[in-house]
């Protein structure tokens, strides 16, 4: 029987491509007394191809920006301390993130969240969306000293949230570090369809979240069929 579902932050519940792109438009109009020799949308879709959908951390995407186009009068830091400050006015959830979160609660569903990335950074984004309230337990690997797909950051979260890992699903973005990661340590796979990739291997494949409830539905009658 499913007690606990555990999920991934960006690109999971935080719609990270469209809000690094309402940011990115923000940040230009902010600084647009140092920016304005470059195209807006040159400068929007640089700093996404550098950003590497956040697999690059920023101080190399704005030391890279100022190179390239020349800035002046604003230095790579103070537009890094802008993206760290700033950010969290500009994230996007995925649609269906609070309903689906409200029945999973409604359901006695107990919720965790294992994200990598810088900690009170993370943190500003999960209070931004609004859902701080649902989960149990938050990890940020940053503040664990340690990070997916290491198992430890599983059975951390699992051992706070006093679940089996048999009693657990996990979902996310990513392939290797989410899916995989989690299946390593026995617990259910999940998926959350994203572009970058095809042919993964999970134990259910989601492309909204409004889709996890009737996973666990599906898990739990197959439990009772099963005995």
């Amino acid at each position: 029987m499913i007690k606990a579902v555990l999920f991934d932050l960006d690109g999971t519940l935080l719609n990270r491509d469209a809000s690094v792109k309402v940011f990115i438009e923000k940040q230009y109009q902010r600084q647009n007394k140092w920016l304005n020799h470059i195209q807006k949308d040159k400068y929007t879709s640089r700093f996404i191809e550098l950003d590497n959908r956040g697999y690059v951390w920023k101080d190399k995407v704005y030391q890279q920006l100022v190179d390239e186009f020349d800035i002046t009068g604003l230095t790579w830091e103070e537009l890094l301390q802008d993206y760290i400050s700033q950010f969290k006015d500009s994230c996007v959830p995925f649609s269906n993130l609070i309903s689906t979160l409200e029945a999973l609660k409604n359901n006695n569903i107990v919720l965790g969240m294992i994200t990598n990335g810088k900690g009170k950074f993370q943190m500003d984004n999960v209070k931004a969306l609004g859902i701080e309230k649902y989960f149990k337990t938050i990890l940020i690997s940053e503040w664990e000293g340690m990070k997916k797909p290491e198992p430890q950051i599983f059975q951390k979260a699992l051992k706070q949230l006093n679940v089996l890992p048999s009693e657990s699903i996990f979902v996310g973005d990513h392939p290797e570090k989410d899916v995989r990661a989690a299946q390593n340590v026995g617990m259910e796979g999940v998926w959350k369809q994203d572009y970058q990739w095809n042919n993964v291997k999970a134990d259910f494949i989601v492309d909204d979240l409004e889709e996890v409830p009737l996973i666990i539905d599906k898990l739990s009658n197959y439990n009772i069929i099963n005995g």
